[in-house]
């Protein structure tokens, strides 16, 4: 027997929640592998049908949940407008690189601040595009707090374009105000070493 209910509560990056059922407010636990091959990523409100079953330890499990068939339907819609890259976000991590080229050259900031930022991009962009096959393969995760380290250090620019282009982590609001956060701690470090700090920095390196 089918039974429909709503997901009340989800933990993304530990792959489980609970769905509420209709009509009642006994609270059913749902994992992450139980949703059919193929599902988006399950959110807080969405409506779910699925199968109640008991586990070895008597306590209640859906199974074999499915989304509504219609709001499948205007999810996808949604999802291929939303996974058109936007022009803003490739532009401004291009004029970024672009502003730190002419600071190497016209401001004598050093050529491995330019390095490093290239190389935390990179290496970010990877970890996202890590973290996105692992939620789509159902494995285990890279934690937030990661993501926002190596974006705090420099490698925001990288993670800008991974959001953009792999369209993960672009819509989570908690993830993207913390993520706004680190990169503006990190220009506004970028400008301290503009004003003052460059030959710290190098004496750093050097020693």
């Amino acid at each position: 027997m089918r039974h429909q209910g709503t997901i009340t509560e989800w933990r993304d990056e530990q792959g489980f929640g609970f769905v509420t059922t209709h009509g009642g407010t006994q609270r059913v636990f749902a994992h992450i592998k139980a949703f059919a091959d193929g599902s988006r990523r399950p959110t807080v409100g969405q409506i779910v049908s699925f199968e109640q079953v008991t586990d070895s330890t008597g306590r209640l499990r859906a199974a074999s949940i499915q989304f509504p068939a219609r709001q499948t339907s205007q999810r996808r819609q949604v999802q291929s407008r939303e996974r058109q890259p936007s022009a803003f976000k490739t532009w401004l991590t291009f004029f970024f690189f672009v502003f730190l080229g002419i600071a190497v050259i016209r401001l004598n900031l050093s050529f491995y601040i330019l390095a490093i930022y290239f190389g935390l991009s990179l290496l970010t962009f990877f970890i996202y595009a890590g973290d996105k096959s692992a939620a789509e393969a159902r494995r285990w995760r890279t934690s937030e707090n990661t993501l926002h380290l190596f974006a705090l250090l420099g490698g925001w620019p990288g993670a800008l374009l991974a959001q953009n282009w792999l369209r993960h982590k672009s819509k989570k609001t908690s993830f993207q105000a913390m993520f706004w956060l680190t990169v503006i701690l990190n220009c506004s470090a970028l400008y301290f070493i503009l004003k003052n700090g460059d030959a710290l920095i190098l004496n750093m390196l050097r020693n």
